[in-house]
């Protein structure tokens, strides 16, 4: 049988274990609230915008409008619970998930070229088809290095690559090796893309990748068209 949940109320609870309980007692998974709903819940508490935050250090999700676009700009959602911090020793941070100041972020952005390192959108470019304007931010990665070491490394995305690629683990001994695989004339190539830190897509690339995102029924209606099978 499960222990009893601790009281949010308990004011000899820290601020981050208070509002981590609150959102399991009040507000529950899956579920929106306010940050006014999460002010009037801490009176005179201050910064508990910022110790909510703190969570997502222990694996807790909570979605503002720029990871879930159908949330309004005052509203948040409970997405997922991690580690019970009102625990005993549950509330020590992470290796590697320190705040990122200001300045960091960017030197992340200007190392990044100002622009989503998946797929190359640049700040308040429009995104294709749409009149939806790309944000920037900075992502943590999971990077393994040669050798099976695991290291976390700062990328800058656009908000819908961050959102698709949370769960996303980069091999850079898996990408060493393959580029030395390439021929002599790929691997020019490869390098000249180096060199630019960018890739011209062709017309067809773009089709491709056009096709590609087509629902399956429409990417039938077109293989139909075009007397493919």
């Amino acid at each position: 049988m499960e222990a009893p949940l601790p009281s949010w109320l308990d004011p000899g609870l820290g601020t981050m274990k208070r509002a981590a309980l609150w959102l399991v007692s009040e507000v529950g998974v899956g579920k929106t609230f306010t940050k006014e709903q999460l002010r009037a819940a801490f009176p005179g508490v201050s910064q508990v915008d910022r110790r909510m935050r703190d969570l997502r250090d222990f694996g807790w999700r909570i979605h503002t409008n720029r990871e879930d676009a159908t949330l309004d700009s005052h509203e948040q959602r409970f997405v997922e619970q991690g580690d019970p911090v009102w625990l005993p020793g549950r509330a020590t941070r992470r290796a590697g998930t320190a705040a990122i100041g200001a300045g960091r972020r960017r030197k992340v952005l200007a190392k990044d070229g100002n622009m989503c390192r998946s797929c190359g959108i640049t700040p308040g470019e429009l995104y294709d088809g749409t009149d939806e304007a790309a944000q920037l931010d900075i992502a943590r990665r999971e990077v393994v290095k040669p050798g099976g070491v695991r290291t976390t490394e700062l990328v800058t995305e656009c908000r819908r690559c961050r959102v698709g690629g949370r769960a996303l683990v980069a091999d850079l001994g898996e990408v060493i090796r393959a580029a030395a695989a390439l021929s002599p004339s790929d691997r020019r190539v490869l390098e000249s893309w180096l060199d630019d830190d960018q890739r011209e897509f062709t017309a067809l690339d773009r089709l491709w990748s056009a096709y590609r995102s087509l629902p399956e029924e429409s990417r039938a209606q077109l293989r139909s068209q075009l007397g493919a099978t």
